[in-house]
């Protein structure tokens, strides 16, 4: 058998990455929730009758409604309202889903929005995120949206106010997010561009791969560490000690998009760990690898098996393999996985570069399924 270039391929996703028999729910972002929260305090705060509801604009211009939770007036030492909407994520996974979006809104002398973030909601320590270092983790679009809702009940050019979000237990809630290493401390983001969140999407991940790798150069570093998951983070980590937590990201399915983001970035290194599954795409020249969009090429690991010493009876048994494991297991039972991994490695460095161009140095490690022990590489860590 003899190796040729694969094309490179980036196949789109389906709109929702699981396929169930009846329509998923939709649900509502943050930024969305609490805009809807921002609004129902102003109208207490100016009528005195908090709402049970309140409508928002969405950006696409459509109008949606939200029943408020909570919502409470004090009129000493000064007249503040607060009010809750609480977030339904529909049949997303969110960890946010059920937070309570709270805005506590009062005067303030002169006219315009001064927007804050309170308990729960993140501040931002880094560079690279679009936000104000020091400032509230409030991304753009719900920045817009609540001085847009605000605006329908209050005239800014004339009346002053004041607008703080907080999230009770978002400060916990963020250990499950990848905040901390965007240099979001203390608590979530509001996010949301559409105010929707479409439930599966991926495009939210593969947004946050993207956002990963600006934020890394905007610290100056300039080599990234693509790992797959977890468990290939920890074996990254353990391989490349000298590199800072931000230079580590998980990209899951979506090698494709951060090596573009890297070469956008001005990146001068890639390297990129990952298990035998996800290699066997990649050395296919598949550069996006769910699941739902691309399959491991059997083929192409006969060929490295052939490549690497194995006899005809071995090279038959990895055609006939289930997954890229069930070939790795029968690489580790003929005493093959060193020189076949690092065959496999060598072609997954050739498709990067081949995708990425000339300006980025590319290297490529394997680790076992436990994440605990490399296996092969493609030279930088020789056997």
């Amino acid at each position: 058998m003899t190796y040729a270039e694969p094309p490179l391929r980036e196949p789109d996703l389906p709109r929702t990455a699981k396929v169930r028999p009846v329509a998923l729910r939709t649900g509502w972002t943050t930024g969305a929730c609490a805009t809807a929260a921002a609004k129902a305090a102003v109208t207490a705060l100016l009528t005195g009758v908090p709402p049970g509801e309140v409508e928002i604009g969405l950006p696409a211009g459509r109008r949606v409604t939200f029943a408020v939770a909570r919502c409470d007036l004090t009129a000493r030492p000064e007249p503040t309202a607060e009010a809750v909407v609480v977030k339904d994520a529909g049949d997303d996974p969110d960890v946010t889903h059920g937070a309570h979006l709270t805005a506590t809104v009062g005067w303030r002398p002169g006219p315009g929005l001064e927007l804050a973030g309170g308990d729960g909601v993140g501040t931002v320590t880094r560079p690279g995120l679009g936000l104000a270092v020091g400032g509230p983790a409030i991304n753009d679009t719900p920045r817009r949206m609540i001085g847009q809702a605000v605006a329908e009940v209050v005239d800014l050019a004339e009346v002053g106010v004041r607008v703080v979000i907080s999230v009770p237990g978002g400060e916990v809630m963020a250990r499950k997010t990848t905040n901390r290493r965007l240099g979001i401390v203390g608590g979530i983001s509001i996010l949301g561009t559409t105010g929707v969140v479409r439930p599966f999407s991926t495009a939210s991940w593969r947004a946050s791969v993207v956002q990963a790798v600006h934020v890394m150069a905007a610290q100056g570093q300039r080599t990234v560490v693509l790992c797959t998951g977890g468990r290939t983070e920890r074996a990254a980590r353990a391989l490349l000690p000298e590199l800072p937590e931000v230079c580590f990201v998980e990209v899951g399915d979506f090698t494709g998009a951060a090596v573009t983001a890297a070469v956008g970035d001005a990146m001068t290194g890639v390297v990129f760990v990952g298990m035998a599954g996800k290699l066997a795409k990649l050395a296919a020249g598949i550069l996006m690898t769910h699941y739902t969009r691309s399959k491991v090429d059997l083929s192409l690991l006969g060929a490295v098996t052939a490549e690497a010493g194995g006899d005809a009876d071995l090279v038959a048994a990895v055609l006939a393999a289930n997954t890229g494991r069930h070939a790795y297991e029968l690489w580790e039972a003929a005493g093959l996985l060193r020189p076949a991994g690092d065959l496999l490695c060598d072609r997954v460095r050739q498709v990067l570069r081949r995708f990425a161009g000339p300006a980025l140095t590319v290297d490529v490690a394997m680790v076992d399924f436990t994440g605990d022990h490399l296996v092969a590489s493609s030279g930088r860590w020789p056997a």
